[in-house]
């Protein structure tokens, strides 16, 4: 009974609880026993509120049984990436300069998941500041692969996938700058949705116009991942940028006939990425599903030039922004390659910036004009299979060198930069047994249709039913 509840859909079980055919507090039972069993294996949560838990579980089974109109997450635990400040619990985003921070106040999107009803169970492993794909810091250590521990979870939100994929909680909160949301997904076979700058709109923030960085979920069904943007989309008058469609949108189911639906296929982004061939040898046979499904697919790739620096240039500012007073005073605190991108950062010029906004919106244009062709783009969410943990990041990318930590993950940032919507979806395995996603990449704004998309492929595929062994045994 434990192992069907903690591998159940967030729908189902929010549905059960509504009914009462399950409390929540059977349901937390049932999480917490799962946590003890696999967490010690993979180290995806790495702070447990398991009492204070276990009292909202109590108060959310009394406020049904008197009544109550219960909430959309109503009774689901649910652990938050340890970026995302959370009242009462520490948050350290990975650092040792916060490793003892305990937040006053709860950040936007997690008062929005409390308001929805969900209990919160603690916290996921995340790199530095989520600063990189691999998820590792001085604080809680290393984040292994449910399907292969001696593997990469990816990052940042390295913890929220492996504690899905392991059956820890039914859904995950993360965030998403160069791939955060999407490469972990990928990895360890869920689906995670970068959603469009605005949809889920992000208090506080120092840098509140930026389009670079969003949050938003994870889940390992596509249909509980639109649950919770349901939950986490909708205008907030904190946010500049936020979007006015409200997460109500999100809610209706994702059935849709793509019979006819235009969609551009992009391997190795038209030659301009290397691509492990273990990559493509999954990805390849899970495009003509959707020949199958009725779509017209035809290999095309958008017009990138220019994102590579763009990212770089708008990465570099935002951690100058954000982390420049405690690289100053604590930077033997700082990993060197964290440390590095803020340096680059002190040291743009007007001009630069100035070339990065040009660039960047060009980029925008090419881009609306892609999608005047195409419903819909498919490319690899990462360019490798899970790697060796014990790597900071890739060294070579189908016998290709790999510079700096962020290269080998230009298949998901150069995507960040154009502002449309994307989605990692399982999209079946390498002869070794490891997890490879299927990017899915809308135009601007279209995150719904990229959701309906993704379902249809999901259902078609079934990939997300094999479970880790990690969560096995």
């Amino acid at each position: 009974m434990s192992e069907e509840i903690c591998f159940a859909s967030a729908r189902d079980l929010a549905r059960r609880i509504r009914t009462r055919e399950l409390s929540a507090r059977e349901v937390l039972q049932a999480h917490l026993d799962q946590i003890q069993r696999t967490n010690p294996r993979v180290n995806a949560i790495v702070t447990l509120a398991a009492e204070r838990a276990a009292d909202q579980a109590r108060a959310a089974d009394e406020r049904l049984a008197a009544g109550e109109e219960p909430g959309p997450l109503h009774g689901l635990p649910i652990a938050h990436k340890d970026t995302h400040a959370t009242a009462g619990i520490r948050t350290t985003s990975g650092s040792p300069i916060f490793a003892d921070h305990v937040p006053a106040e709860d950040e936007l999107v997690i008062e929005r998941i409390r308001a929805a009803g969900a209990v919160t169970l603690g916290k996921t492993n995340t790199p530095e500041f989520a600063a990189g794909s691999h998820t590792f810091n001085p604080v809680f250590g290393l984040t292994r692969n449910p399907y292969d521990p001696a593997r990469s979870a990816g990052g940042s939100s390295g913890g929220a996938a492996a504690a899905l994929a392991c059956g820890m909680h039914p859904l995950a909160d993360g965030g998403d700058m160069g791939g955060s949301l999407r490469n972990p997904a990928s990895f360890c076979n869920v689906a995670g949705l970068r959603p469009s700058p605005g949809r889920v709109p992000s208090w506080p923030v120092a840098a509140a116009w930026s389009t670079l960085g969003v949050q938003g979920p994870m889940a390992r069904e596509v249909a509980d991942v639109a649950l919770l943007l349901s939950v986490l989309a909708g205008p907030d008058p904190r946010s500049p940028i936020a979007l006015e469609t409200p997460g109500s949108a999100f809610a209706a189911p994702l059935d849709r006939d793509l019979a006819g639906l235009r969609v551009a296929w992009a391997p190795d982004l038209g030659g301009t990425i290397p691509v492990d061939p273990a990559v493509t040898g999954v990805l390849e046979p899970a495009v003509k599903v959707f020949e199958e499904l009725g779509c017209a697919v035809e290999e095309a790739a958008p017009d990138l030039t220019g994102a590579d620096e763009v990212f770089r240039t708008l990465r570099a500012w935002h951690w100058e922004t954000t982390l420049r007073p405690l690289l100053d005073e604590r930077r033997a605190d700082f990993k060197p390659s964290l440390a590095a991108n803020i340096d680059a950062g002190r040291s743009l010029t007007g001009a630069d910036l100035a070339r990065a906004e040009t660039l960047h919106t060009a980029l925008f244009h090419r881009m609306r004009e892609f999608f005047g062709r195409y419903d819909a783009l498919l490319m690899p969410v990462s360019q490798v299979p899970p790697f060796d943990a014990a790597l900071e990041y890739p060294e070579e990318v189908a016998g290709q060198p790999m510079h700096d930590y962020l290269e080998w993950m230009r298949s998901c940032f150069l995507i960040s930069v154009t502002g449309c919507p994307a989605l990692s979806v399982p999209a079946g395995f390498t002869s070794g047994g490891l997890p490879v996603g299927l990017q899915i990449v809308g135009p601007y704004r279209a995150d719904l249709a990229v959701l309906r998309i993704g379902h249809a492929f999901e259902q078609a595929t079934r990939h997300a039913a094999r479970r880790p062994p990690v969560a096995a045994g």
